[in-house]
């Protein structure tokens, strides 16, 4: 029994969430595994909230738990733990929930225009429009300011960094986001599950099959029913080709803000291949809406299986050919190598999933820890580095291209028979309503997935966290120390979602 596991045996369970256990807790223990998690001992996974409870998600050794604590107000989890800071302020700001002692009061995702304050909490308070916001300050030898957005060149979504710079050297960056927060918890309350669902979808559109498979999965276990076996293969398959594409993209646009287009017009071609594919294969580009609670909403033809294997083929015999070229391209590996480092301390401090985590030694992936069906029948590795820059951030990323390769040929070699959906019996839910989490490996790191499900069979709560949570602070620590035209090629290193986060 781990740790974790033995210091939660014995409190009360909070509710019937599957299948890991939601624990009461009081304010005493609430402190103690505050204290744990303090130390390092385990990881954050999420803290969400609904109106007069807060609840704290953990993972120690690949045993996962939750916490609830019944109360308006509740220890500050980001005094002790800096990862939890941003979304204790996005529970102050939708849900009205109050962290004591907590270092940052300031709202989050309320910048003031939504015509009242707590718009999920159980009061309403209706304040003057358009807060200001107080950027810290940074003191030193003469520093000036350098604001950056929100409003980017390009097609690009909003978000704001205020930069303070020695010269051309960063000294501190500090984020504000929050510009597309478009309300889906509020959206999800008494939803029906297949809306639900299609709203999960849409949290990051270059994860739909990612969010979409953790809704899934959550609602799955709340219902204790599982999803045909042909389904599980095919869910997996349209999560590799998603991690594939979004690979490939990054991989390019890294080396375009290194001034270096040709790869990147060479990867975006890859890219755009492995999107018509699934098009062709699952009827959508991004096979937005195909993986839904219990099944998948489209299947795969022999012809289907032909255009998969076929993409292998040209992915195989093109790739390398990129990756000898951008190893062996000094004016590229001068911009990337030693760029925006990102210490293994705080990537395990703050739980970094993803390539931003794998490229400074964190070795954690959800389809190995805890694992889920099919990749623990599959053979593949964790691509990790430890040097923690630019350039290591790209060799996860190609790292992963590989290892994609071989598990959409496993699941080819492997996809079972059978139909692809079934009937969730949502008349069965019983008084009460049912509980279920989920971590499902999204190609930046790990998503997460709660929800409850009414008598009735809508959904009563739900609460979706992207990896982006996490990796956005971290990108302030990256950045401290270069040069602010190095800027974008960090960020686009990370490449951190602003809708996944924004909610």
């Amino acid at each position: 029994m781990v740790w974790l596991e033995e210091l939660l045996n014995g409190l009360p369970i909070a509710g019937a969430q599957r299948p890991h256990p939601r624990f009461a807790a009081d304010a005493a223990m609430w402190r103690r595994i505050l204290g744990h998690l303090a130390e390092g001992h385990c990881t954050l996974l999420s803290l969400w909230g609904e109106p007069g409870a807060v609840h704290l998600a953990l993972e120690s050794e690949g045993y996962i738990a939750a916490l609830t604590l019944a109360d308006q107000r509740f220890p500050s989890v980001g005094r002790v733990h800096p990862p939890a800071l941003r979304l204790e302020r996005a529970l102050a700001d939708l849900y009205g929930l109050e962290p004591q002692n907590g270092p940052d009061r300031r709202r989050w995702l309320d910048h003031g225009w939504w015509g009242h304050r707590h718009p999920l909490g159980d009061h309403y308070q209706t304040p003057a429009m358009g807060d200001a916001y107080a950027f810290n300050p940074a003191e030193g030898p003469p520093l000036h300011q350098t604001p950056v957005g929100p409003v980017h060149a390009g097609i690009i979504e909003p978000g704001h960094f205020r930069f303070h710079c020695n010269g051309e050297t960063v000294v501190r960056l500090e984020e504000r986001l929050g510009y597309v927060h478009k309300g889906i918890d509020g959206l999800m309350l008494g939803a029906p599950v297949e809306r639900a669902a299609k709203l999960a979808g849409r949290t990051s559109g270059d994860s739909t099959v990612a969010y979409a498979l953790a809704f899934a999965r959550a609602v799955e276990a709340a219902l204790e029913a599982e999803a045909p076996p042909r389904a599980v293969w095919l869910r997996a398959l349209m999560a590799e080709l998603e991690r594939l594409a979004n690979h490939f993209g990054d991989i390019g646009a890294i080396c375009n803000d290194a001034s270096f287009s040709l790869l990147h017009a060479h990867c975006h071609i890859l890219r755009e291949r492995v999107l018509r594919t699934s098009e062709q294969c699952f009827g959508h580009r991004l096979m937005m809406d195909k993986v839904v609670p219990g099944g998948v909403a489209a299947d795969l033809d022999r012809d289907g299986v032909r255009r998969v294997r076929a993409l292998l083929v040209n992915i195989r015999r093109r790739f390398p050919e990129l990756v000898e070229l951008y190893d062996n391209t000094a004016s590229l590996q001068n911009r990337t190598v030693g760029t925006g480092i990102l210490s293994a301390e705080l990537a395990r401090q703050y739980g970094a999933g993803g390539y931003v985590g794998r490229a400074s030694g964190r070795t954690f992936d959800s389809r190995k820890t805890p694992g889920y069906a099919p990749y623990t029948s599959l053979a593949f590795e964790v691509p990790v580095r430890t040097q923690g820059d630019v350039d290591a951030r790209v060799w996860v990323r190609i790292g992963e291209v590989e290892q994609s390769l071989l598990i959409i040929e496993q699941v080819l070699d492997e996809l079972p028979g059978g139909p692809v959906q079934r009937d969730l019996a949502t008349s069965a839910v019983p008084e009460g309503g049912a509980e279920g989490l989920a971590l499902v490996e999204a190609f930046r790191g790990d998503a997460l997935a709660w929800v409850r499900i009414a008598r009735d069979g809508s959904v009563e709560r739900c609460h979706l966290r992207d990896a982006s949570w996490f990796q956005w602070p971290l990108l302030e620590a990256a950045i401290e120390g270069n040069i602010v035209a190095d800027f974008p090629l960090c960020n686009k290193s990370f490449n951190c979602s602003y809708s996944g986060h924004d909610l």
